[in-house]
């Protein structure tokens, strides 16, 4: 919701998908969810992230 919520704001029209099989999450190096990953690279893992700092990742990391 939170990550929805972050495009919304930052007016990005990009796709999410929910990933829940193991061998795909684990393919990124992560082995603590939740993660976000943006263009293919983990952005954070391991913590549930409020609307707030997904936009502040976003930002960093598509400019």
């Amino acid at each position: 919701a939170s990550t929805r919520a972050a495009l919304e704001q930052l007016n990005m029209d990009t796709a999410i998908d929910h990933v829940t099989d193991f061998a795909q999450i684990a393919a990124y190096g992560v082995m603590t969810t939740p993660a976000l990953v943006v263009d293919g690279k983990v952005v954070s893992y391991g913590k549930v992230l409020k609307t707030d700092e997904v936009v502040n990742l976003l930002k960093k990391v598509r400019g």
